[in-house]
């Protein structure tokens, strides 16, 4: 009797510790697959004019390297979130993380423009199932406040940071070793995530969603988000007065539309419209949105001020990025992570959105011989704070409250909110630059004419006179973005977890009458 009641509560223990441990290990292969989903969308850039070389890619089709992998990730994101909701998150995780290291292997061994530019777009489609799955698992995986708070500051840092660490990368692999090693590397990444999820990672209990596929939605949702994305990239090199930039355009409007009244009227939507008429994720994904086009458009200029203006090499531009990746995640980790069970998430959102503005706001300074101690520096590390503060608990409340059957979705939105707003962010701050400079040149045509070095010194101030003025246009999105996040996001109190029932009736902090709210102590 005496051994039943001793061995009953210590092995109960036991499991608990045990249950605490697998969730740590599962981070750690969620947060690397993480990373090399958002390494990709930076690291392929610094290792593009050398593949542009090797494989003789015309100019006008460079720009498909990435616009590929783009458009097939920001286009089926949705999809691939419905489908993690339909065939289990470990499962989709798992598959996405195969394809994604197969798409890779290709990418590497390319002997032709047409093998690059399908490997890219078949990364973007496991992409598209890979990581929805990766931040749903997350959200189902740790829910005790305290414990999703550290979870969420890691995979916070990795989303806003990764894009960084991937132009350091680039940089090292395309320098000493060869172009093809930004595509090998990501098999490693992947084979080591994929075993560890599938025997550590478990799939959550009553968490799919076995309802028929919503295929009406699903190709209105690819058609409309893709002619979104390639609308911008258009208009990046076509500019916005391009018929076919218009007609993309209009489209975008038309087949959204069209899926928002398809989602309102089917049994079983591919987004149901209570993920995103929520306030608070509404918010979330639109002051999110907001912000990556600004850091986003901001990668572009700095790489291009720091190699083409100050004469940078590959490795030294990285390198130049590590502080804004290290004050990004103090910024989730420290600051983030540990105020967000103490303070409401628009407390550290609107704050880290403001932060990362004045940093923005810093770097409107940029001259030709600008030092990068006294300008450059300060400008990334306030950046790097202020986002690393905004982006972990933006990552957590847009899973907060959600029921399972919805993780998937919900997920890949915030996911395509990044998506979307990296490749609007590229496109219509690179083209702002680039009228700008253009403008520069032609006012100053005459003292352009004196000779080589007055016709260098004129170009190099035309291009920063660019990227400045594309900076301001980023400091004022990055307001708005502060805006939104202090007015729209009214959650409770984040000490607080929700267990949800199947109310509808919302209150004032965003939770219906039927969800109960559990104290931190109870659990």
């Amino acid at each position: 009797m005496s051994k039943t009641l001793e061995t009953g509560p210590s092995r109960s223990v036991s499991d608990a510790a045990s249950a605490a441990s697998n969730r740590w290990k599962a981070l750690v292969f969620i947060a690397l697959a993480q990373l090399m989903v958002v390494l990709d969308a930076t690291i392929v850039n610094i290792a593009l004019p050398h593949a542009q070389v090797d494989l003789h890619i015309s100019d006008a089709n460079k720009q498909w390297v990435i616009t590929a992998y783009a458009l097939a990730f920001g286009g089926l994101l949705l999809f691939g979130g419905r489908i993690g909701d339909l065939w289990g998150r470990k499962r989709a995780f798992v598959i996405g993380l195969f394809g994604f290291a197969a798409a890779s292997a290709i990418g590497g061994a390319a002997v032709n423009e047409a093998m690059l530019l399908s490997s890219r777009a078949a990364q973007g489609v496991f992409g598209a199932l890979l990581a929805p799955a990766a931040l749903s698992l997350l959200a189902t995986t740790f829910t005790d406040p305290k414990e999703r708070a550290k979870a969420f500051g890691i995979f916070g840092a990795i989303a806003g940071g990764g894009g960084a660490v991937g132009l350091l990368l680039g940089g090292f692999l395309t320098e000493y070793l060869d172009w093809r090693w930004t595509f090998f590397v990501n098999i490693p990444f992947a084979i080591i995530a994929a075993l560890g999820a599938f025997f550590v990672i478990k799939e959550p209990a009553g968490g799919r969603n076995r309802n028929p596929l919503d295929i009406p939605g699903v190709i209105l949702a690819t058609l409309g988000l893709v002619s979104l994305v390639y609308g911008f990239t258009r208009a990046e090199s076509s500019g916005w007065s391009n018929p076919v930039t218009i007609g993309l355009f209009v489209a975008t409007v038309v087949l959204l539309a069209a899926f928002a009244l398809v989602e309102s009227k089917v049994k079983a939507p591919l987004l149901p419209l209570r993920v995103i008429t929520d306030r608070n994720r509404a918010g979330v994904y639109s002051s999110l949105g907001l912000a990556i086009i600004g850091m986003f458009g901001l990668f572009l200029f700095l790489t291009y001020y720091l190699q083409v203006v100050q004469g940078y090499s590959a490795v030294k531009t990285g390198f130049a990025f590590l502080p804004m990746v290290v004050s990004m995640i103090t910024g989730s980790t420290q600051i983030g992570a540990r105020l967000m069970n103490r303070v409401p998430a628009r407390v550290l959102m609107g704050p880290g959105f403001v932060a990362a503005a004045v940093g923005m706001l810093l770097l409107t300074r940029l001259e030709v011989g600008s030092s990068y101690a006294g300008v450059v520096l300060p400008g990334m590390i306030l950046l790097g704070l202020g986002m690393g503060t905004a982006f972990m608990p933006a990552m957590s409340l847009a899973t907060y409250g959600i029921e399972p059957r919805d993780a998937g979705v919900a997920s890949a939105m915030v996911n395509t909110s990044q998506q979307v707003g990296g490749a609007i962010g590229t496109a219509l701050l690179n083209t702002i630059a680039a009228s700008a400079t253009g403008t520069f040149l032609a006012s100053h045509h005459a003292a352009a004419a004196a000779g080589a070095a007055g016709q260098k010194l004129v170009q190099a101030q035309g291009l920063v006179h660019g990227y400045t003025s594309a900076i301001w246009v980023a400091v004022a999105i990055l307001a708005v973005a502060a805006f939104i996040a202090l007015t729209a996001i009214n959650a409770g109190r984040p000490n607080m977890t929700t267990v949800t029932s199947t109310g509808s009736g919302k209150d004032a902090d965003g939770l219906t009458e039927d969800e109960v709210q559990l104290p931190v102590a109870m659990h």
